[in-house]
C-alpha cells in the first residue's frame, strides 16, 4: 500500500469516525469542513476498501453494523494515538483539537456549563464536546477523553483525579412528613413512599453508615431535577447528593432526615484511560475543573 493511499485511508477513517460520533454525514461534513457529499463518498470508499458494510443508512440517522462497531473501536484508537503523538510535541503551543468529556446531568448544568464560555475563550483553537447524560460512558469504546464520575473507581483500565467529596442525604417535605411520619432509622424507609432515581448506580438500594436499605415508592424518575421537584411537591422521601437539594433545604422546602446514619462522603473524580497519553487539551480542562470544584463548599466534605 503506497504512502498516498495511506494518507487517503486516514482521511476515510476520520470521516467514518466523525459520522459515527456526530450521528450524520451532514454534521460530520460541517465538523470537518468537507461537506456532506464528500463525507458520504469517503465512508462508501472505506466500506468498499474493507469489503464490509459499516453503517446502516436511514433518512433519520446512521447506525453501526456489528462490523462497524468493531472497526470504529479500532479507528478511534488509531486517531487518538496520532492525535496524542502530535500533542506530545506541541506542549509549547496552545491546546487544540476536539476534546470529548462525559459528565452527569446535574453536575454539568450547575457546575460545569457556567465555566465553558471562559474556557473556550481562553483556548480558541480547542473544541469541546460535552456529553451530558447519566448513563455509564465507556471511554475506550466511545472515544471520550475524560469523564466526570461520581463514586469510587473500580475499573483498572482507568486512572482518576479526585476533584471533590460530597455527602449523600435523605430529605422530604414537611407536608409529606406530617402525613406519613418521620423515619427514625434507615429500616423505617421500607414503610415509606420513597422517590427512586432510576439511574443511581445502586438502584433502589440506599446506603447508610451501617446498613443498606431497599426502598420502594409510587414515583420513579431518571432525572435528578425531576426527583428534587417531586420531593418538594410532597411525593415522598428522596436520597441523593446534598448539593442537589441545597437550595430547597435553605428555603425550607425540604428537610434533612436520618443525618446520624449518613454514609461516608462520596468522591467525584475525573477519569481517563490509563494507557493513553493525555493530550494537552485534556490536561487544561482537568486543571480548570479541579480548581473550580475546590472552591465549592458542597464538594469539600471531610474525608472520614
Amino acid at each position: 500500500m503506497n504512502q498516498e493511499f495511506n494518507m487517503d485511508l486516514f482521511l476515510l477513517m476520520t470521516c467514518f469516525a466523525r459520522a459515527v460520533e456526530t450521528g450524520s454525514f451532514s454534521a460530520a461534513g460541517r465538523d470537518l469542513g468537507l461537506g456532506q457529499p464528500n463525507v458520504s463518498r469517503h465512508v462508501a470508499a472505506l466500506e468498499d476498501h474493507l469489503q464490509a458494510r459499516l453503517l446502516h443508512r436511514t433518512t433519520r440517522k446512521l447506525a453501526l453494523t456489528p462490523e462497524g462497531e468493531r472497526y470504529y473501536t479500532e479507528v478511534r484508537r488509531i486517531l487518538d494515538a496520532v492525535d496524542e503523538s502530535e500533542s506530545s510535541f506541541k506542549d509549547n503551543l496552545d491546546p487544540s483539537g476536539l476534546l470529548r468529556v462525559a459528565c452527569p446531568t446535574a453536575l454539568a448544568h450547575v457546575f460545569v456549563l457556567p465555566h465553558v464560555p471562559a474556557f473556550l475563550e481562553r483556548y480558541p483553537r480547542l473544541t469541546l464536546d460535552l456529553q451530558i447524560n447519566d448513563r455509564y460512558v465507556n471511554l475506550v469504546d466511545e472515544g471520550a477523553d475524560l469523564a466526570i464520575r461520581i463514586g469510587n473507581l473500580d475499573d483498572s483500565a482507568l486512572r482518576a483525579r479526585r476533584i471533590g467529596m460530597f455527602e449523600r442525604v435523605c430529605v422530604a417535605s414537611k407536608a409529606y412528613l406530617a402525613k406519613r411520619g418521620i423515619p427514625v432509622t434507615p429500616d423505617d424507609l421500607r414503610r415509606q413512599d420513597c422517590v427512586v432515581y432510576t439511574l443511581l448506580s445502586s438502584g433502589a438500594n440506599w446506603r447508610f453508615r451501617d446498613s443498606e436499605v431497599t426502598v420502594s415508592g409510587r414515583f420513579r424518575a431518571n432525572s435528578p431535577e425531576a426527583v428534587r421537584a417531586s420531593l418538594i411537591a410532597g411525593l415522598g422521601i428522596g436520597y441523593g447528593p446534598k448539593w442537589l437539594f441545597e437550595d430547597a433545604l435553605q428555603k425550607g422546602e425540604l428537610q434533612l432526615l436520618l443525618t446520624e446514619h449518613a454514609a461516608p462522603p462520596v468522591p467525584i473524580q475525573l477519569v481517563y484511560v490509563a494507557n493513553r497519553l493525555l493530550p494537552k487539551r485534556a490536561i487544561v480542562f482537568m486543571d480548570l475543573i479541579t480548581e473550580v470544584f475546590s472552591r465549592i463548599p458542597a464538594f469539600n466534605a471531610p474525608i472520614e
